[in-house]
């Protein structure tokens, strides 16, 4: 793949991941839950974790790598969710 292409996908791939960590940092500060939804967040681990599989499978460093993270974060407001919701 060419790297111009390869690096628009990291771009997007650190951008969509990192939208994550404000919504962590908001849930650990106020310790409030009740806003987010415990089945979308379901659903949405389920779907980055078949993203991230399908990564590993083209070997795409970048669907692997973006995935890997917002998996973490999503898991990690989904912990949180079920610790303070």
């Amino acid at each position: 793949m060419p790297l111009h292409i390869e690096l628009i996908g990291s771009l997007a791939a650190v951008i969509t991941t990192l939208c994550w960590v404000p919504q962590i940092i908001k849930i650990v500060r106020h310790r409030e839950t009740a806003s987010i939804s415990l089945v979308m967040n379901v659903s949405l681990v389920l779907g980055v974790f078949l993203w991230f599989i399908y990564g590993m499978m083209i070997g795409s460093w970048p669907v692997i790598a973006a995935n890997g993270v917002t998996l973490l974060l999503i898991l990690t407001i989904l912990g949180l969710k079920l610790r303070y919701g």
